[in-house]
């Protein structure tokens, strides 16, 4: 089991943070014999597709270099001219070798991993041109498996390149009795194929290697548990910062909710473990809407805006109480209380009649029509 440089084991599997920061560092599983393997075979085929028309363009070539006239060789100009024609002739006719080696360089690391560009992977590391450093990945675990790898990848390839030179020794021995254009085409091919058997080999090889680099690269990532708790911290916020931010929160939605009680038609009471706030807009119509609600001291804050601004202060116990547990900030009163409600306003309605000159002073507030189902104990 892995472990960290506190001592502590890794294992924990790295979570997704984890592994999107080690992507954004270029950290990433890379098989660099998938990579050879990958664009050796892409060359190998390309020998064998591109390689017979290759070896007769290059005859051709050589040809023309060869049959010059005596006006040629007499002016010394014409050397430069003959060379770049050679050179443009030698470009087109590997053109299409090139660009498919290159597509097949592209498309192998992409394979593994990913398509992927980091900018933090491109800044150099003044810790890697440490002398001592340098020392101790040379002589590290690492470095041991890499050179395991490498005398493996050797005596692999060595033992199929034996192999396919002994099966081709025939053809090899009768390149020599055969014409220059046979064989030059017959050489192609030979290169071609034997290239071809050879990048097979290498198979195996990136067979082994590919599962252990996305096995090694997991497990420089795996996390203890400590980090896997910092990392949440982290993520989700510590304690303390997430009370604070609540507590937050809710003064900004108290401040604004005791902004809306002015505006209010009237402040039923509790009288004093609950006060809530009603406001009717005749003109959007609908039932009545909850602007503020709260208990104890928040009620006493309600109940003192309230009288700043005149809003009317009503006690209904049993309403109040009603309204307080069934209806949340700015929305409509139950169906239940609309009656009671409506008794409410209707009274406030007199009360400010009477204020003004123009109706006679209201009763008390008579008893109010609560449902069971609304009705909570004091």
């Amino acid at each position: 089991m892995a472990e960290s440089e506190s001592g502590a084991d890794k294992s924990e599997q790295p979570t997704s943070k984890r592994l999107e920061e080690a992507r954004k560092k270029g950290q990433i599983a890379r098989s660099k014999e998938l990579n050879t393997l990958v664009v050796t075979l892409g060359g190998a085929g390309g020998l064998l597709v591109f390689g017979a028309g290759m070896a007769d363009a290059l005859l051709g070539i050589m040809r023309g270099n060869f049959e010059l006239s005596r006006e040629v060789l007499l002016d010394e100009r014409y050397m430069a001219l003959y060379l770049l024609a050679t050179g443009k002739l030698a470009l087109e006719l590997l053109a299409p070798l090139i660009m498919a080696l290159l597509v097949i360089a592209l498309a192998g690391p992409v394979s593994l991993g990913g398509w992927l560009f980091s900018s933090e992977a491109l800044q150099p590391k003044f810790s890697r041109m440490n002398p001592l450093s340098g020392l101790k990945r040379m002589f590290s675990v690492q470095a041991l498996v890499e050179l395991g790898k490498a005398v493996g990848k050797f005596l692999v390839v060595l033992t199929v390149a034996v192999a396919v030179l002994m099966a081709n020794q025939d053809d090899l021995l009768s390149i020599g009795h055969e014409p220059l254009p046979q064989a030059i085409a017959h050489s192609a091919q030979i290169v071609g194929w034997c290239s071809l058997w050879m990048a097979c080999s290498l198979i195996l090889i990136a067979a082994i290697d590919v599962p252990f680099q996305l096995w090694d690269h997991k497990q420089k990532l795996m996390m203890t548990k400590q980090e896997v708790r910092d990392e949440f911290k982290d993520t989700e916020g510590k304690p303390e910062v997430k009370s604070r931010i609540r507590q937050l929160q809710y003064e900004m939605a108290q401040r604004r909710m005791l902004q809306e009680v002015p505006q209010a038609d009237v402040v039923i009471t509790n009288p004093t473990h609950f006060a809530v706030a009603l406001k009717y807009d005749a003109d959007k119509g609908g039932a009545p809407r909850l602007v503020a609600k709260g208990g104890d001291f928040l009620a006493l804050k309600i109940r003192e805006i309230a009288q700043e601004h005149r809003v009317e202060l009503l006690e209904s116990p049993a309403l109040a109480r009603a309204v307080f547990y069934s209806t949340e900030l700015d929305q409509e009163i139950p169906a239940g209380l609309y009656l009671a409600v409506a008794q409410v306003l209707a009274y406030v309605y007199q009360l400010k009649q009477f204020r003004a000159g123009k109706g006679k002073r209201p009763g008390p507030l008579p008893d109010l029509p609560i449902p069971p189902d609304l009705q909570r104990d004091s």
